[in-house]
């Protein structure tokens, strides 16, 4: 089976955007610059490239990273690849590449955080009592496809 699982840490490049989908569930979009910076062996000149993506997440870690996250903050993102298309009032046709986040987190390699856990809403996805407490299977999947407009 073919799998298009992607981590990336980088900054996050504007303040988290947090909207609610029409059934009710809350979406968040975020950017992230990605910095490699690396020595030209021929030059010996130090040579940087930015890589941005666009990151998507759903449910109560939408609203988790909407509440937590600023701009500037560094993060991990762990996710999907996915492709959406769209068609703009001129009728020009778009795609993009984006990261349906199952996880972001804020980097604790040169900042350190405070751990806050929310509580369970009745129907969560977490069974209640027992020593295992796994997450029930998810498809991190919205009703309707996430972001329907343009992406910034």
């Amino acid at each position: 089976m073919a799998d298009n699982t992607i981590t990336v840490v980088g900054n996050i490049t504007r303040d988290p955007e947090l909207k609610f989908l029409n059934s009710g569930q809350a979406a968040v979009r975020l950017s992230i610059a990605v910095n490699r910076r690396w020595q030209n062996r021929q030059t010996q000149e130090w040579e940087e490239r930015v890589s941005y993506f666009e990151v998507t997440g759903y449910g109560a870690m939408a609203e988790n990273a909407a509440n937590s996250l600023a701009k500037g903050t560094r993060v991990i993102v762990s996710g999907r690849l996915e492709q959406r298309s769209w068609e703009t009032e001129n009728g020009d046709k778009r795609s993009i590449v984006e990261i349906n986040a199952d996880e972001i987190a804020p980097s604790l390699r040169f900042a350190t955080a405070v751990v806050t856990k929310t509580p369970r809403a009745e129907g969560s996805n977490f069974s209640s009592g027992s020593s295992s407490d796994r997450p029930a299977p998810r498809t991190n999947e919205p009703s309707s496809h996430a972001f329907d407009e343009e992406p910034f």
